[in-house]
């Protein structure tokens, strides 16, 4: 029940695991090109996170099943990922980091999908709350990249590990106090395999992992095509920032958008402004004008495209499938998607450059927006009025 949601704590969660994002996903990667990897070394490294989301979440799912305390299970592979991570402070080797951040990312990638199912349960039939939560995940991010755009402009980068690790150990307290949801019922009559086989939702998943590719060169390279055109990484700290700001704001209206918009209008809008979007950081990140607007765009391009995408997972694996729907969603459309986002632009930066390796994450959403335009359910009811 609403009344029941034990807000502060999950906003909590949410704050320090997006803090952390907001530390490793704007400057770990200029962090491994100071201490000499490739172009390549780093979409891999950078990639590892999504590799590892092709399989984890399926076995952290099937444990929170069998134990009934997802939970527990968030609680312990998060302590096991943050003591894998210190392995990043024996040396600089693309060996060592890249089995550290692997290790460590197998282990955190329980948290996200079941917090995600534990928020969504606590929430019931509203859903349209979801984002009043979430919003406090955007909150952290930007509080992470503002700051630490601005630390790393007066200390080394070598101070970056740590400073991943101190947003890890916040997220890691925060999960310690989140009470478990109520055990939900698992529909009779309905399996994994007969909701995941459905037409709609192969496109559902298919046209996120597009998406999720799309973003492979903006979270891989983003701020090093910055830094190289001439930005201060505090400016990098403030562009990343305002694409969150403006999450920020379409999370706090979802519940208007909802009543407006069905879930499908809003995930094809999303994917033309994506193509429109990695078009203009690609060819155009000289103006600051346009990339001002660019990244406010990530308002739809993840903001808006993330909670519709939610949503719809949540409306079709109901009960004790909602644990197993996220990890599935989150493995194929996050994994597989940002993994090929990701070692692609690796392979393309140093031969291609911005322009076309932006381009391809522009293909990518076009793409997503094709399949899921052509094979999603139609629906006539805007997404709040929707019953699944």
């Amino acid at each position: 029940m609403t009344h029941r949601l034990p807000y502060r704590r999950l906003a909590g969660f949410y704050f320090f695991y997006f803090a952390y994002l907001g530390t490793f996903s704007p400057f770990f990667s200029l962090y491994l090109e100071s201490v000499g990897l490739t172009p390549l070394d780093i979409g891999v490294v950078m990639t590892s996170p999504q590799l590892t989301r092709i399989v984890a979440p399926h076995l952290w799912s099937w444990l929170a099943d069998r134990s009934s305390s997802p939970l527990r299970v968030v609680r312990l592979t998060g302590l096991v990922g943050t003591i894998a991570f210190l392995g990043v402070f024996g040396g600089s080797h693309f060996a060592l980091l890249f089995v550290t951040i692997s290790a460590m990312t197998f282990f955190w990638s329980a948290a996200l999908p079941l917090m995600e199912a534990t928020t969504l349960t606590h929430l019931g039939d509203e859903t349209a709350r979801y984002g009043r939560v979430r919003v406090w995940g955007s909150i952290g991010f930007i509080a992470a990249v503002i700051g630490v755009g601005h630390v790393l402009d007066h200390v080394s980068l070598d101070a970056v590990p740590a400073l991943v690790l101190a947003m890890m150990m916040g997220m890691l307290l925060c999960s310690w106090v989140v009470p478990e949801a109520p055990t939900a019922r698992r529909n009779e009559g309905e399996t994994v395999g007969g909701v995941l086989f459905q037409p709609h939702i192969i496109a559902l998943i298919a046209a996120g992992a597009f998406m999720s590719a799309a973003h492979g060169p903006y979270y891989t390279f983003f701020s090093i095509h910055l830094v190289a055109l001439g930005y201060s990484k505090a400016a990098t700290g403030w562009l990343w920032a305002l694409g969150v700001a403006c999450e920020i704001g379409i999370f706090m209206w979802m519940p208007r958008l909802y009543r407006a918009f069905t879930l499908r209008q809003i995930l094809i809008t999303s994917f033309a402004l994506a193509v429109i979007r990695f078009l203009a950081i690609g060819w155009l990140a000289e103006s600051l004008t346009v990339l001002v607007v660019a990244q406010v765009l990530h308002a739809a391009t993840f903001g808006a495209f993330h909670a519709a995408s939610i949503g719809y997972v949540h409306r079709y694996f109901r009960g004790r499938l909602q644990s197993r729907g996220q990890a599935i969603y989150g493995s194929l459309a996050f994994g597989v998607g940002g993994a090929f986002g990701g070692l692609a632009s690796g392979a393309l930066w140093a031969s291609a450059g911005a322009g076309l390796t932006f381009t391809l994450g522009a293909v990518c959403a076009l793409a997503g927006g094709i399949i899921f335009a052509r094979w999603s359910a139609p629906e006539t009811l805007a997404a709040g009025r929707v019953n699944p």
